[in-house]
């Protein structure tokens, strides 16, 4: 919808552009084109308070054009960090009373199993597990409680994590089960204020594990699997899975103020990735079968990250729209203040028109005259107003930086054509009424006119 919009407004500003060529390319256009521009340099000032309206409205186009896309970009980027050819199957906990018990042990979620069966798939081309729970690190004196994840190597290029110092896993620390960690930004901090972590260790339940890496701060995100509740990434300690199965067990007892519960969950997230956006669906939907089978529970649930990304996509061209359309109000009110000027200009120059007309101006060399006065202003206009949209792009975002703020900004091409064929367009239709007037008047009456 966006696009087609903007196709029709640089269509229709395009033949006028053109039809003004022509018009100006004769003998007879050029003297008119002469005169309009010597009439606005005569009034220099009300010239610039008639385009001044063009100038804010053309800037706002682009301005707001381009921080609307820069601040869905973002939101775009946060949901393409999921992954638009992955499948994310995830854990969750079913109601109280329906879980499966066994001495007091809440048994639900992934299992190995469903892990290898998702591996017989022919259109996935990579599994990553990933089993988490809340867990106290220590270090000396020191302690944090965070969440402890563990999982494969190919974690850290799914969820795009970035580090600091040090390096991830790999896969020799899981298949050799290696007592190695990789902290968060927030959790190395808590537990080495003063020192580099790498190469130190930490205390995890009852072992202890050497520091690999350390990873940088991150924003949190929508939650793991694509929950609406946030997620804190900074908080976290990484460890492979092997050694967390050995070293943890399936069972984990989550204690609470005056109570426990023991829980039994062998994998509480895979990620799938599939080797064509065509076949997320359908292979969203095997999962989904699959699981149907398998699980007498509903303990898990699909998430296809891609509906995420088209839903947002279509809410970004609906929200460029609003914001096209919001900018283009001040363009009417540019043009309407065109217009008034213009009839003021009518009405002071009729006598100039009665002489004109009686030296043999045709009424269609008045109507060029004063209609190629209103283009020369809304394209001066429009011009301007991409020069002060192009410079807010850079200096807003700049200044908000200074003062610890983010306000993304991605400069719209299509923006500046937009403006100007809209400011182009509402000259043309705000100057012909008046062009109109003014070659209407009667030669005689003009004459007489003080």
């Amino acid at each position: 919808m966006v696009q087609i919009f903007h196709f029709f407004t640089i269509l229709l500003a395009g033949l006028f552009v053109l039809a003004f060529v022509l018009m100006v390319s004769s003998a007879k256009g050029r003297r008119s084109f002469q005169l309009a521009l010597r009439s606005l340099w005569l009034h220099k000032m009300r010239s610039f308070l008639s385009v001044l309206g063009i100038i804010i409205g053309t800037g706002a186009v682009i301005s707001l054009m381009a921080f609307g896309e820069g601040s869905m970009q973002d939101a775009l980027d946060d949901i393409k960090r999921l992954g638009a050819t992955n499948i994310i199957i995830r854990a969750t906990k079913p109601p109280e009373g329906t879980s499966t018990t066994q001495q007091r042990i809440a048994v639900y979620g992934l299992t190995y199993q469903d892990y290898d069966l998702f591996g017989t798939i022919d259109a996935v081309t990579r599994r990553v597990p990933m089993r988490m729970f809340a867990q106290e690190v220590r270090n000396m004196g020191r302690k944090h409680n965070g969440r402890l994840v563990a999982t494969l190597p190919e974690y850290a290029e799914i969820n795009q994590l970035d580090l600091a110092r040090g390096r991830f896993l790999i896969t020799e620390d899981n298949e050799s089960m290696n007592n190695v960690a990789v902290l968060a930004a927030d959790m190395a901090d808590h537990l080495f204020p003063f020192e580099d972590p790498i190469g130190q260790t930490v205390k995890a339940g009852n072992y202890f594990y050497r520091v690999i890496g350390v990873l940088r701060p991150r924003m949190p995100t929508g939650g793991t699997g694509g929950s609406q509740a946030a997620e804190d990434f900074n908080d976290d300690i990484y460890i492979p899975l092997k050694t967390c199965r050995v070293r943890f067990g399936d069972t984990i007892t989550i204690r609470r103020a005056g109570s426990f519960q023991r829980e039994q969950v062998q994998l509480h997230q895979v990620t799938l990735t599939v080797s064509d956006i065509d076949k997320v669906r359908p292979v969203g939907n095997m999962v989904s079968d699959l699981m149907n089978e398998r699980h007498l529970q509903k303990d898990w649930l699909v998430t296809v990250p891609l509906d995420r990304l088209e839903e947002a996509q279509r809410a970004k061209d609906r929200y460029t729209m609003l914001l096209v359309l919001i900018a283009s109000i001040s363009l009417v009110v540019g043009g309407i203040g065109i217009m008034n000027i213009m009839l003021a200009t009518v009405t002071e120059r009729t006598r100039e028109i009665g002489v004109r007309r009686a030296l043999g101006a045709k009424r269609k060399d008045i109507t060029l005259q004063f209609l190629i006065e209103a283009v020369v202003q809304t394209t001066v206009g429009g011009l301007s107003g991409v020069v002060l949209g192009v410079a807010s792009i850079y200096l807003i975002p700049f200044v908000a930086t200074l003062v610890g703020a983010h306000l993304p900004a991605k400069m719209n091409d299509s923006s500046f054509f937009l403006s100007l064929g809209v400011a182009i367009t509402v000259g043309i239709a705000f100057g012909w009424y008046p062009a109109r007037r003014a070659a209407l008047l009667d030669p005689i009456e003009a004459l007489r006119h003080e």
